[in-house]
């Protein structure tokens, strides 16, 4: 099934309070919020016009050393743009959450680090015939797989759900705020 006319939902201000509240949560005491959170409601209406007009672009990312417990670059996003990227994820996620596997864990509703830990638990019992064999794990990890990952493949793959251009401009604007691959 393709989605059209997804944009509006995304800008609309019940969308951009609730992505605020998802946002800001554990955050409250960090001075970015505290920032934005002077004037939340014009903060939000500016945002909200910026979407809606097709003027908005996210903030260059920040970068910084992360070592925990191997050094990482990482890059931020401004607490503004992670609210439109709430915004988003609440219309698209009910999109494509139904296409992932089972055991995909990641940013998933209902399934988090303890829902993941007790599929390990599962397959080790059912691997190791509950306990009594040995088995092996692999742990890996996609080396720079943000930094690297081809955007036009991904974009064709959203264009195949998405018909929304105006959606798809966004998202392209998110994905292209490159900072990382600067470095």
């Amino acid at each position: 099934m393709e989605y059209n006319n997804l944009y509006p939902e995304i800008y609309n201000l019940s969308n951009l309070l609730l992505a605020w509240r998802k946002a800001r949560k554990g955050k409250t005491k960090k001075l970015y919020v505290k920032e934005f959170e002077k004037d939340t409601l014009r903060n939000l209406l500016l945002l909200h016009e910026e979407l809606k007009n097709e003027t908005y672009f996210p903030k260059k990312l920040k970068i910084f050393i992360l070592r925990d417990p191997k050094t990482r670059k990482i890059a931020k996003s401004d607490f503004r743009d992670r609210i439109v990227h709430h915004a988003l994820v609440r219309v698209l996620d009910p999109i494509f959450d139904k296409s992932f596997i089972y055991d995909s864990c990641a940013n998933r509703k209902g399934k988090g680090n303890l829902f993941a830990l007790k599929r390990l638990e599962k397959f080790k019992r059912k691997v190791t015939n509950n306990l009594n064999s040995e088995a092996y794990c692999l742990k890996a990890d996609i080396k720079h797989y943000f930094e690297e990952v081809d955007r036009d493949i991904l974009i064709k793959l959203l264009r195949k759900e998405i018909s929304d251009e105006q959606t798809i401009i966004l998202i392209k604007k998110i994905t292209d705020n490159n900072a990382i691959r600067e470095i």
